[in-house]
């Protein structure tokens, strides 16, 4: 699972092809819903990784134990093979 914690404008210019979208302010809220297992893979980013290292913290402190930061969209699209469209 691939996730943008960017914001709704940033995830309108531009994603990765198969990231979900969830803001890092909703992430506590809305993890659990989209991601139920707390063993699945998932794979965070932003734009420079900041936003996506809270998000990491964040989602571990609930339980995930397989939370990567994959650090801005350019260096998440490298590090998955994933196109980024609009």
């Amino acid at each position: 699972m691939i996730i943008d914690v960017r914001t709704t404008e940033e995830w309108n210019s531009g994603h990765l092809a198969s990231a979900q979208h969830i803001e890092l302010q909703l992430v506590a809220a809305q993890i659990e819903q989209l991601v139920p297992n707390k063993s699945q893979q998932l794979y965070l980013y932003c734009r420079s990784g900041n936003r996506s290292g809270q998000a990491k913290t964040l989602v571990e402190a609930m339980g995930y134990s397989n939370v990567i930061n994959a650090g801005g969209v350019a260096d998440a699209s490298a590090l998955l093979n994933e196109d980024i469209i609009k």
